[in-house]
């Protein structure tokens, strides 16, 4: 299953959420607010760290980079496109969406 995560980890609890029910062997795509779980420092990283063991990260490298946040994505979070994303959502049966 693929689990799409969009808001800011600061703001609302949608990635604590998310970690918590996911299975193992899941992919967890983070975008727009909830890249900034993504990036080494922020308030979640010791969560997603914990999590990459359990899933595959991804986060929107737009979104990262809109929000100049491109070079502080942490070890191990794979960064995607637009077309990645596409891809993302049609390698998995099922999406869902964590707002």
């Amino acid at each position: 299953m693929l689990h799409i995560v969009n808001k800011s980890p600061a703001e609302r609890n949608a990635l604590e959420s998310c970690l918590r029910v996911a299975q193992d062997g899941a992919a967890i795509l983070l975008i727009e607010d909830a890249v900034y779980a993504a990036t080494r420092g922020n308030t979640a990283e010791n969560h997603l760290r914990d999590a990459l063991s359990r899933f595959k990260i991804y986060a929107l490298a737009p979104d990262l980079e809109a929000r100049g946040m491109g070079d502080r994505v942490m070890a191990g979070v794979a960064t995607v496109d637009y077309g990645g994303f596409v891809d993302l959502v049609a390698e998995h049966k099922n999406c869902q969406s964590w707002l």
